[in-house]
């Protein structure tokens, strides 16, 4: 029997299955030319970082606008490194910015797809096959190095400032015999199984990245690991199984990976498999003292996911600034097809940032700001709601209590050719409709300076007396501004300008004193609307109130 057959056999006694076979098990997918088929495949060892989701968007948006698949595949041959309900806390990281899943893993144990199992740990027959094989071709062997003997390979490398690893004369067990080996095996020695890579190191390869462009580098020399002690795959060689069985079209990942490239590339071909496109996606990147520096999970609050959850962030502001951050040409579309659905922007892998996208807080609010500015009253209850229901308990009650009175607030001037711009996420609402609750006001007046406290007084007496809620929209500010005239006050803030001596001040200043009166505040909404919203009797309520602070 050829020894290289007898190698695999000693290795891999209980493998029967054959790469052919998981050919026939994970048939190529049927899906329309150009359909993009990528995964998320993060390991469960922590929260969701905003790098990861952007990822993830980049994949679901790219498979989204070729009606291909998007999977989520958990990544978890590092026992150690795992946290507890580390994959429930991906995906609810994942849903709650709307990014769905058409395959994978769905919770610690659930799965769907056609393609499992969706979780590493699972799969590892399916790697000793490929591995099993690689061994009868001769292009893997057992490596018995112990840890000792790996550190004095990487002092001297060190020491001769040589390229570090296992290769050429320092792959001690690349010519291992069968018997050597199987008299090692039975003395209970620990071994890895190594790729027995047939690179030179004067020959370089060229590969070219969807975003990055065309890159070329050293090809690979090193015999790296396939399969650690236990028998458990390294990232390099499960991800090229991986992603040839689960058909993978693109590999969405770190620009980290890029120097690994040349290991995977050798890998996909010595296993006789097509590779994937690759997509290296720069770091977003951050500001700080005039420099720029990589998101930091250990610096930024924001690196993490849960943060915009919690802020209050809409999902489909975050899917707006990640787009912004995803393509150059995103914003100028959105200006000009302000109310178009983003699932009809054309996304590009060539228009993505081969340096990093900056990350901005300031943009994200201004984006999120226009966002929730063109949503309906109802769409904004429901998500103001959803939010206050898990994070502001106070505010949930408040709007849960009276439905009508929540969406009759969030109404005000929205739906206008120019809606204010108020709110930029779910924590700005209670200081945005604290005027309109008893149990949220302060009751403060922030009454302007330029007027004496007789003067605001006389104003709100009198507007007292006329105050007329039936009057309508077009009708309320004419009647202020008669009124103004009666008392002194230029009925426009230009014929004040041309002669202040001759008045008080003008209607803006009348009009003015009674938002103040009803609000507290000097910039609100549109105050007709506001008063409508109060009621009359909330109103002279609030009237008497304010004459009563006036007086002292």
């Amino acid at each position: 029997m050829d020894s290289n057959k007898q190698m695999a056999d000693l290795l891999f006694k209980n493998i029967t299955k054959t790469p052919d076979d998981y050919e026939q098990m994970y048939p190529k997918r049927n899906l329309e030319e150009g359909a993009v088929v990528t995964r998320f495949a993060p390991s469960p060892t922590g929260f969701l970082h905003f790098g990861g989701l952007f990822a993830a968007f980049i994949g679901k948006t790219a498979t989204k606008s070729t009606n291909g698949v998007f999977y989520l595949r958990i990544e978890d041959t590092d026992k150690k490194r795992e946290v507890e309900n580390g994959v429930s806390l991906i995906v609810k990281g994942l849903n709650d910015f709307g990014i769905e899943i058409d395959e994978g893993m769905l919770s610690e144990t659930d799965e769907k797809g056609a393609y499992g199992p969706y979780t590493q740990s699972k799969r590892k027959d399916i790697y000793q096959a490929y591995v099993k094989s690689l061994v009868e071709q001769g292009l893997a062997y057992p490596c018995f190095m112990t840890e000792e003997e790996l550190a004095t390979i990487r002092e001297k490398q060190e020491s001769e400032k040589l390229l570090p690893g296992v290769y050429g004369e320092f792959a001690k067990y690349r010519d291992i015999t069968v018997e050597e080996a199987q008299k090692r095996i039975e003395n209970g020695d620990e071994y890895v199984v190594r790729l027995k890579s047939p690179g030179k190191e004067d020959k370089r390869i060229k590969f070219k990245d969807v975003i990055k462009g065309e890159i070329e580098m050293p090809e690979n020399i090193l015999d790296v690991v396939l399969l650690k002690k236990d028998g458990t795959p390294t990232y390099h060689f499960a991800h090229v199984v991986d992603d040839h069985l689960m058909r993978t079209t693109h590999v969405i990942r770190g620009d980290e990976w890029i120097s690994s490239v040349p290991i995977h590339l050798q890998l996909f071909w010595l296993c006789g498999l097509k590779p994937p496109k690759y997509a290296h996606i720069s770091p977003i990147m951050k500001e700080e003292n005039g420099g720029k520096r990589k998101l930091s999970k250990r610096k930024d609050p924001e690196a993490a996911v849960s943060y915009y959850s919690e802020v209050g962030y809409p999902k489909g502001a975050i899917w707006e600034y990640l787009m912004t951050l995803a393509n150059s040409n995103y914003e100028d579309w959105r200006l000009a097809n302000p109310n178009e659905d983003i699932d009809n922007f054309k996304f590009s892998f060539s228009k993505m940032s081969k340096a990093g996208a900056l990350f901005d807080m300031v943009k994200l609010a201004d984006v999120s700001k226009n966002y929730i500015c063109r949503l309906s009253a109802e769409e904004v209850y429901e998500m103001v709601t959803d939010w206050a229901k898990e994070n502001n308990k106070k505010l949930y009650k408040l709007l849960v209590d009276d439905e009508e009175y929540a969406k009759a607030i969030f109404a005000i001037e929205r739906g206008n050719a120019k809606p204010r711009k108020d709110i930029s996420a779910w924590t700005d609402v209670e200081n945005y409709v604290s005027y309109f609750y008893s149990e949220l006001w302060d009751r403060k007046f922030d009454f302007p300076d330029n007027l004496s406290n007789d003067d605001m007084i006389e104003i709100l007496e009198l507007y007292k007396q006329i105050y007329d809620e039936n009057v309508s929209s077009d009708d309320w500010f004419p009647q202020v501004r008669d009124m103004a005239e009666t008392i002194g006050y230029a009925k426009a803030p230009k014929v004040y300008k041309k002669d202040p001596d001759s008045y008080k001040g003008h209607v803006g200043d009348v009009a003015g004193v009674i938002r103040v009166a009803a609000t507290g505040r000097r910039n609100t909404p549109d105050l007709y609307e506001i008063l409508q919203v109060l009621g009359k009797d909330e109103v002279m309520k609030r009237f008497d109130e304010a004459i009563e602070s006036l007086r002292g």
